[in-house]
């Protein structure tokens, strides 16, 4: 079956300055890549607090993927990128409460730093459309 590909974007100006797009959406599947804790504004959210950063990614990831035709609930994996390990804890309970009843798989990890010094955290989201018709 031949789906047609779908750029789904939110307006930030490095979507097309490094090649990206904030989702795709392949048929009933939507991937969301690395997603920063960014304003309206282009600035970052929550500096120093990273249960508002996260929120602030959760609800970049939910207009995508509203965008997309989709929702949080059809979202089936998540990726929290952490830049200290120990912030874990905060981070995963902002997830939580987004995915208590949709129960995604999920991996956490951490890394050194992003590209911008003051983000946190990163998430990342795959979602499919359930009971999609082409």
């Amino acid at each position: 079956m031949d789906y047609d590909r779908e750029l789904i974007s939110n307006g930030n100006p490095m979507e097309a300055i490094v090649g990206f797009s904030r989702a795709v959406r392949v048929g009933p599947y939507i991937s969301i890549g690395g997603t920063a804790p960014v304003g309206a504004d282009g600035k970052t959210v929550g500096i120093g607090d990273v249960a508002a950063q996260t929120r602030q990614c959760i609800e970049i990831i939910k207009a995508a993927l509203e965008q997309a035709g989709s929702g949080l609930h059809d979202v089936v994996r998540t990726r929290v990128i952490l830049t200290n390990i120990d912030d874990w804890k905060a981070a995963i309970d902002v997830r939580k409460e987004y995915f208590r009843d949709v129960r995604p798989v999920d991996t956490i990890m951490a890394i050194n730093r992003f590209v911008n010094p003051e983000w946190l955290v990163e998430f990342e989201a795959d979602a499919v459309i359930a009971n999609w018709q082409a």
